[in-house]
């Protein structure tokens, strides 16, 4: 599939059609395209003990033959199965339950705050994404909003459980998503009209006091990187906060993360004797994780004029490389651009050694139970493969690293 369209990109690249091929296919495709995101949100099989429910977490985006060569098989087959969760009631969430705080998320992400009666923060984030509203509105966002929304499908819908685990391995700090099911709960107050009744992503809110939370880095204050970015403008941060970013980077790149702007990372604080604080970075919002975007042929093009768009695959180029670190190249130039390509290449040896087979199974077995089998087939010898290039991964991190631009 993937060498039938390199050879029909070539021809149409050649003939100087590719542009207008692909405008025509969107319009084409989305005059044709029927219902998706359309259908509300899914029914839901309630267990006779009311604690769990089954539920798909996106079978809007089931697709047949033709769809799916035109646009992507993506993940749409996990999307489409149900899997079973628990229901989370805010009023029963523990003693005090969870207040509502605030709407929030980006442009895709539906996510409401939380508060605990102990002061803990937390967050829902939706599984199912919508990224319409990104378009302008109009007939634009009515014509292209539904291939919009079709293609949340390429992200994969139990990522951010995998993630984490492999985080945990990989000696980076992280979150602790639980998959929830949220229903309509009075205890919702102002914000019961537009939440519930759908698949959410619960964790830990990184932010503020996290004393109580060594996944956090027990750190008495976790900022953004708004903080970091000033702190570090008045004087340089201890050594360490280098070599931490360093092996989280080279953990995006292994999960094929292409999204990691600023505003996808939190940072914990940590004292030091030394001079200059040190930050310890807390990647969050995994949802480009697994990104498979290349198997179909209007998202292929597209992919060809976005390189940032990378599909998670077994394989690793030093362009592929390039393009994952795009959205945190601020990032990147502040804090790597001083060390050694040596110290890139250490931290991917150990990198390698610290994601075993045992830690990548395991990290496999944190999706929903129905999807295990599916999930670990396809990500499991890719992320295998990866491991094997971590070396040449950080040889062509460290070239896009220092580039200059």
């Amino acid at each position: 599939m993937r060498h039938g369209l390199k050879i029909l990109g070539r021809v149409l690249g050649g003939a100087a059609l590719g542009p207008l091929a692909l405008v025509a296919g969107l319009l084409l495709s989305a005059a044709s395209h029927r219902g998706a995101g359309a259908a509300g949100a899914p029914a839901a099989r309630w267990a006779p003990d009311s604690a769990t429910v089954q539920v798909a977490a996106g079978p809007e985006y089931a697709a047949g033959p033709l769809w799916r060569a035109l646009w992507g098989a993506h993940h749409r087959a996990l999307w489409a199965t149900p899997v079973s969760a628990p229901v989370l009631w805010l009023g029963a969430a523990g003693p005090g339950g969870l207040r509502p705080l605030r709407a929030g998320g980006s442009y895709q992400t539906h996510s409401l705050r939380l508060r605990a009666a102990d002061g803990r923060a937390f967050v829902l984030r939706s599984v199912d994404k919508d990224a319409r509203v990104a378009l302008p509105a109009g007939w634009v966002r009515r014509l292209l909003g539904p291939l919009m929304r079709d293609q949340t499908s390429a992200g994969h819908p139990y990522g951010a459980y995998v993630a984490a685990r492999l985080a945990q391995a990989a000696g980076v700090l992280h979150t602790n998503p639980r998959l929830v099911y949220l229903p309509d709960d009075p205890a919702l107050g102002p914000f019961r009209a537009a939440y519930g009744r759908a698949l959410y992503l619960l964790e830990e809110r990184p932010a503020g006091d996290q004393r109580r939370a060594p996944t956090l880095g027990a750190s008495a204050r976790v900022v953004g990187s708004a903080e970091l970015l000033a702190a570090v403008g008045q004087g340089p941060a201890a050594p360490a906060t280098a070599q931490a970013f360093l092996r989280a980077r080279l953990l995006d790149m292994w999960l094929g993360d292409w999204s990691r702007r600023p505003d996808q990372w939190r940072w914990a604080t940590l004292p030091t004797a030394g001079a200059g604080p040190e930050f310890r970075p807390i990647p969050r919002d995994r949802d480009q994780a697994f990104f498979q975007m290349d198997d179909g042929l209007y998202p292929w093009l597209i992919g060809k004029c976005r390189a940032r768009y990378q599909s998670f695959g077994p394989r690793l180029t030093a362009a592929n490389v390039a393009a994952l670190a795009v959205t945190a190249r601020p990032l990147d130039t502040l804090l790597l651009r001083g060390l050694p390509a040596a110290a890139f290449q250490q931290e991917a040896v150990r990198l390698r050694q610290r994601l075993t087979d045992a830690a990548i199974d395991s990290a496999l077995q944190a999706v929903p139970p129905e999807t295990r089998a599916v999930v670990a087939a396809g990500l499991g010898p890719a992320l295998r493969a990866r491991r094997a290039q971590l070396p040449a991964v950080a040889g062509w991190f460290y070239e896009a690293v220092n580039e200059r631009k």
